[in-house]
Parts: structure tokens; sequence; C-alpha cells
């Protein structure tokens, strides 16, 4: 069976990444190797990843953001496989053990997602008809939301090195950004069975502290408009997700008097119009 590299990035979260890495060392499945990205903690963060220093490898780099945080960690990793999770997550224990049982050596391009629990303020949340997850090839639905979790993920290192790591310029959708250079090529395994709790509404979430994240997917999808091999189909789905995203990126900065910005994205919008 495959090794696994888990990576867990992490900044100021000393009292919450005990749960994540205990969730890990807890699965039913074994053979993997767990790697904790510190980056550029200056909380009690440091002293808590020391309790685990028999089990982990502890890397630290300066607080660069997330998406650099888990590139130092695939770039230290050894598996043939490699699965994230976020700080602020767990991972029930058949997690591991139930994706590998769809893993087929021969495939050199696999990833694949479960289902989750959403948890916010302590209490499980439904999630809505739009977040609902999915297998085999959704590109176009990719490009609405992100609906692949880094938490849930595991992926093949060979198809990570064929489409690239996470995208250290952006501060936010990074996730959203590595799923769309997936999905658009190919085939997506997902397990419909809740696998991983993902707990929200506390300090420092992403989703809290940097507004309009709608902005750095917008940089995502100009970046896939990039790349020649995008079939036709998928390019024109594109353009119009790209071209609604700047409409209201542009509303948005027109009621807060940021008129240079709406203009710049009126002026896309207008670009991908279709």
């Amino acid at each position: 069976m495959a090794l696994i590299s888990v990576v867990i990035p992490v900044h100021n979260r000393a009292g919450l990444v005990t749960r994540a890495v205990t969730s890990v060392l807890g699965q039913s499945f074994r053979d993997f190797e767990l790697i904790v990205v510190d980056d550029g903690s200056d909380d009690d963060t440091a002293e808590v990843l020391a309790t685990f220093e028999e089990k982990t490898t502890v890397l630290s780099q300066s607080n660069r953001g997330v998406s650099a945080a888990r590139n130092l960690g695939i770039r230290h990793s050894a598996g043939e496989l490699v699965a994230f999770l976020d700080s602020d997550d767990q991972w029930l224990p058949q997690k591991l053990e139930r994706q590998l049982a769809s893993f087929d050596p021969a495939d050199r391009c696999f990833v694949c997602h479960t289902d989750e629990i959403w948890i916010r303020n302590g209490r499980e949340v439904p999630q809505k008809k739009q977040h609902r997850k999915q297998g085999g090839r959704f590109f176009e639905r990719a490009l609405r939301l992100c609906l692949i979790s880094p938490s849930s993920v595991i992926i093949s290192r060979r198809l990570l090195d064929s489409v690239g790591w996470f995208d250290e310029e952006l501060q936010a959708a990074e996730d959203y950004d590595l799923w769309l250079r997936v999905t658009a090529f190919h085939n997506v395994h997902f397990i419909p069975e809740p696998l991983v709790v993902k707990h929200g509404g506390h300090e420092g979430q992403l989703s809290n502290t940097i507004p309009a994240i709608d902005r750095f997917r917008v940089q995502a999808i100009v970046k896939i408009l990039g790349n020649p091999d995008l079939i036709p189909e998928y390019r024109h789905a594109a353009e119009r997700e790209l071209a609604r995203k700047c409409r209201i990126l542009a509303s948005g900065c027109e009621k807060r008097g940021k008129l240079r910005e709406a203009q710049h994205y009126r002026e896309l919008a207008q670009t991908y119009r279709k």
C-alpha cells in the first residue's frame, strides 16, 4: 500500500491544532507520515507541536501564508499520495482507509475527496444543495463554488506535480485555484460519507479576515483560461463565470466608493461577456 504524506499547515492555532494532529494519529490506516508546517506562529503553537515530536515532522518558516506552508510540506514529503488537513478541522478514524479502498496504484492521476460534517460555533449546520459534493468531471460546477475541501482530499504526487502546487501569490481561494486546474482535465473520485469535520465560526478564519475573496477566484479563472488545452465547452463556461464574478465585484466596489477598482472589473467583465 502506498505511503501517504499528510500535511497540516498551522498559524497561531495553539488551541486547535492538537485536535487536528490527534485525528490523524488516530487513523485506522497507519502507513503515513505526518508533516506539520508552522507558518510563523507567535503564540504557543510551537510548544504544543513539540508534544508530538516523536510522531510528527515539524517544519517552521516565517509567516508566508497557507499556500507556502502546504508547499513546504509537499516539498519534504515522501509519499506517493498526499493528504491535507487544515489545523482547525479533524478527520474521522476511517478517513484514510475509506479513500484508499478506491485507489488503484496504476492511476497516475488519482484524486479523491469525501463528504463532510460542518460545525459552526459548536453546532452542526446543514449543507445547502449548491454545496453538495460529487465525483466525476464537474469543472463547470467548480467554477461557481469551491466544492472540494483541502481537508478531505487525497491526491497523487504525480498529479500535483503535473497541474502545479498551491499558488503562493493568492492570499485566498488558493484551493479553488488548484481544483480548477484539476477538474478541468481529470476525473475526481468521491466517497459519499462524511469523514471530515470542518469547524467554522472561530476567529482567524480566512473567510472572516479577507474581504471580497472573489477577487482571487477571478485571478484563478484568468489563469485557467490561459491554458491552451482547455476544451471549448469549459472555456466558454469559465468566461461566463468570470464575467459574472466581475460584475458582482464591480457593484461591491462602487458601493464602497472604490470607483477605479469597479471600472477594472467592469472592463474585465465586458471582455469576457458572452
